[in-house]
């Protein structure tokens, strides 16, 4: 239980549902805030005690989990390290992956209980044989089932969506109203829960310190200057500090961030567009998708099952593209080469249009309709 209307609506609805329900908030961040600015940040001392005010109408137990060294050690690591390393994290993901249904998930079941209930805007369909699919909500505009896609089938099968029939946001407040709770008109959380003024730039910097760099256009040429390539992301306009415009005045993107020389490399849009993708870490919810991956003559071939046209989503709020995947025994390469890490991959070829800024740390959820077929992280992108 967050201290926000989601969640407090999912409870009410497991309470309603026969569940035997306790509350638990994340107490996530070190140096909590005694209150909210507004729709920024998650998680403060207000937020616990509109949970438990929560808690009390829905006559159920409550209590604050401090998970914050974890929340620390993982979510906030991965991303300093991602933005380091010239990377574009996604901290829902890995919250989701860390906390939510691993952390959470984990102490929940060694206390007894059978699943965890969130406020999560997604939908579970129970096959014939009992295995469950994720599917997106109802709501379009609320959809997560993209920082969901993460968790993979064992996951998914301890948990619960409640909030997975609601087509619309204003539809949840009013049933928090008609329960009598008063979080039900609270204003939403955006942005980076643990950068509550929203100043991703300027966190990067106190964490990771002030590395200047230089800016330089596609032929090498100096452009500009930076405080830490660390803070640019590919397809990123704005904030650049450029001190003329390009020779034939279009609008520079940033197409490369260079960490290994500290540069950040700008160029036209056109330049961004993508048709082929790379992904590593994969986890699937269809396993029929990934059937049986030949591994012989790996050295020349891009050992992996056959093409499978799917629907791909590179953003949390992006609109899916059609596409065609397989799934690989490790990360595939431009060349054609899948390097054997052990860890399963995936390839993907765009069937339609271009994506545009594709960058190396984001995550590549495939879908089939609503449905979640897999989820994997972005390791290169390209025009093939």
């Amino acid at each position: 239980m967050s201290g926000g209307v989601d969640s407090a609506v999912a409870a009410a609805l497991a309470v309603e549902a026969g569940h035997d329900v306790v509350g638990v908030h994340m107490a996530l961040s070190r140096n909590r805030d005694q209150f909210r600015t507004g729709s920024r940040g998650c998680c403060s001392i207000e937020d616990a005690g509109d949970a438990r005010r929560a808690a009390d109408v829905l006559g159920i137990p409550y209590y604050v989990w401090d998970l914050s060294e974890r929340f620390e050690e993982t979510v906030v690591a991965d991303f300093l390290s991602e933005y380091e390393s010239g990377r574009t994290p996604n901290p829902c993901v890995r919250c989701n992956e860390h906390i939510k249904f691993e952390a959470l998930l984990d102490k929940a079941t060694a206390l007894g209980f059978d699943a965890v209930a969130t406020g999560h805007y997604a939908r579970v369909v129970t096959r014939g044989d009992g295995s469950r699919e994720l599917h997106r909500s109802p709501n379009a505009e609320k959809d997560q089932s993209y920082v969901l896609a993460v968790m993979g089938p064992d996951r998914l099968a301890r948990a619960m969506f409640p909030l997975g029939g609601f087509a619309t946001k204003a539809e949840v407040r009013a049933e928090a109203e008609r329960r009598g709770l008063s979080v039900s008109a609270k204003p939403d959380s955006y942005d980076i829960c643990f950068v509550a003024d929203g100043d991703t730039r300027g966190f990067l910097r106190d964490r990771l310190g002030s590395r200047p760099g230089e800016v330089r256009d596609v032929e090498g040429n100096v452009v500009g200057e930076h405080d830490g390539a660390y803070a640019y992301t590919v397809g990123q306009r704005k904030g650049l500090g450029l001190g003329r415009p390009a020779a034939d005045g279009r609008a520079r993107y940033v197409v490369d961030v260079q960490t290994s020389t500290n540069t950040v490399v700008v160029g036209p849009a056109e330049l961004l567009s993508v048709d082929r993708v790379a992904a590593e870490k994969a986890v699937w919810f269809d396993s029929s998708l990934v059937g049986p991956v030949e591994t012989t003559h790996v050295e020349t071939s891009p050992a992996a099952t056959t093409w499978r046209d799917v629907e791909l989503q590179i953003r949390a709020h992006g609109s899916p593209v059609p596409a065609q995947v397989r799934a690989t025994p490790g990360t595939p390469g431009r060349d054609g080469v899948v390097a054997h890490d052990g860890v399963p991959g995936l390839e993907l070829r765009l069937t339609g249009a271009p994506l545009r800024g594709v960058a190396a740390g984001q995550s590549a959820v495939v879908y089939r309709g609503t449905q979640v077929l897999g989820q994997a992280t972005v390791a290169d992108a390209w025009r093939g």
